[in-house]
């Protein structure tokens, strides 16, 4: 049975849904005002194969992620690039898109835009009115009033009363509670806005996922995941305004990935320590990027770092040696490796230990090629179709032994040349210039094989 680590209960559950054979789930996903970092990487790849294995499980998902496209943060950087909002919204969506792709994260259901959702905001910004959960401020604000939702703090685990002891109003806000949130922000000069029965404004962030979320999946529905930075306060706030909304239990499992650390520190923009996706796959495959995430159990913190992104690297070339020189076939019929891959998979995600499980198969294959050939290739066919669940090795293995970045600037053609005239240097005896040649290959990082079928290569 699948549990999963339940942020608000703070313990793996065994996950039972709402509907029989069906999962409805939410994610957090992007504010679209610059390029993707490793950070965000880490949230879609995770999430994807939280979907997969769903999917793999039998499930039938609806799986949404939302992009935020109105912030503070947008409408500064399109003012200091001196663009409109939604060349600058477009331009990095569309950056967005391109990084998924690569990192084979398959796309969401639904991808909801704060901006194409402003009637459901308002609305339901209009029922907390209603429900006297919420207050209009003497500037024009609509703040939403904690004091009346008595669940306040239940996913972060804070006590409002060391909340409010902490926080402040300033001067120039018209707040009745420190801890109050906007809803609805008033028009600025100059600043994009939209028609509400309180004036030209625009939402508050936390009421635009709220108003995605249900409006796409129901008031109450499975699963709502994010960064763990997001627990407090968006993911608490979402939970209050949600809930006073509609008056229903608004979700049951809440997942929080862990955050990427450098130098042991929080990999962030404001911290200005981060690296784009773009950065790191100038120097690292797309796979390898996505290997060294899953290397890590979704809720650990992922400690990025050249050697680790080598690890990774080194990994998928012993996997896809193990799968290179093998004929077509049909996956073997015995279940222990699938049975040990599911019982990770089953443990919150471990994605650490299914990928320790391909590693096993692996070591088969490499132990059974030379006698039992077809075995070999039923365990290579099954092993692919497990990997597939993690959005990994479903590239041709000679392609990816032999591609790759590389700095030496040697191609293809010049690397079989030079294997060929090491392999003519062999046969004429001639191992000073067999050695040679292999010696100049090795310092391009090129590794050679030989075997009776003649010699094989691949980059480091």
């Amino acid at each position: 049975m699948l549990e999963i680590y339940n942020t608000l209960k703070r313990r793996k559950e065994v996950f039972e849904p709402i509907e029989p054979g069906k999962v409805r789930m939410y994610v957090c996903g992007m504010t679209v005002y610059d390029l993707c970092h490793l950070g965000h990487a880490r949230v879609l790849v995770v999430f994807d194969t939280v979907v997969r294995y769903l999917r793999y499980s039998g499930y039938d998902v609806t799986y949404v992620r939302n992009i935020t496209d109105i912030d503070d943060k947008i409408i500064q950087r399109a003012n200091e690039n001196g663009e409109s909002i939604d060349k600058l919204t477009g331009r990095f969506i569309q950056a967005m898109h391109e990084d998924s792709e690569a990192l084979n994260v398959q796309s969401p259901d639904l991808e909801p835009r704060a901006t194409h959702s402003m009637p459901a905001i308002i609305d339901m910004i209009q029922t907390l009115i209603d429900n006297k959960a919420a207050y209009v401020g003497p500037n024009g604000d609509v703040y939403y009033d904690v004091s009346g939702f008595a669940g306040y703090g239940s996913l972060s685990g804070k006590k409002i009363e060391d909340l409010r002891a902490g926080a402040r109003v300033d001067v120039d806000e018209s707040k009745q509670d420190a801890l109050d949130f906007v809803l609805w922000k008033r028009a600025k000069p100059d600043e994009p806005n939209w028609d509400s029965p309180w004036g030209a404004g625009r939402p508050g962030w936390h009421i635009e996922c709220s108003a995605m979320s249900t409006q796409c999946l129901g008031n109450h529905f499975d699963i709502h995941g994010g960064g763990m930075d997001l627990a407090f306060p968006h993911h608490e706030n979402e939970i209050a305004q949600s809930e006073a909304c509609t008056g229903e239990h608004f979700v049951n499992v809440w997942m929080h990935n862990g955050f990427v650390q450098i130098n042991e520190e929080k990999m962030s923009k404001s911290l200005g320590n981060f690296f784009t996706i773009r950065e790191i796959l100038k120097i690292y495959r797309p796979e390898e990027v996505r290997y060294f995430i899953l290397s890590s159990q979704y809720r650990s913190p992922l400690h990025y770092s050249d050697d680790n992104l080598d690890k990774a690297r080194g990994a998928l070339a012993r996997l896809y040696t193990a799968l290179r020189d093998l004929p077509e076939a049909a996956p073997a019929e015995d279940t222990d490796y699938r049975e040990h891959f599911n019982k990770a998979m089953d443990d919150d995600f471990n994605s650490p230990e299914a990928l320790a499980v391909l590693f096993d198969m692996a070591h088969d294959i490499n132990r059974c090629r030379e006698k039992d050939v077809k075995r070999a290739a039923a365990l290579a066919a099954s092993m692919r179709k497990l990997a597939e669940v993690l959005g990994l090795l479903q590239q041709d293995p000679e392609s990816w032994l032999q591609g790759g970045i590389t700095s030496d600037g040697m191609s293809d053609e010049q690397i079989n040349d030079l294997v060929v005239q090491r392999d003519q240097a062999r046969d004429n005896k001639d191992w000073a210039e067999s050695d040679r040649l292999r010696d100049l290959l090795q310092d391009a990082g090129i590794l050679l094989e030989d075997s009776a079928g003649g010699t094989r290569w691949r980059r480091k």
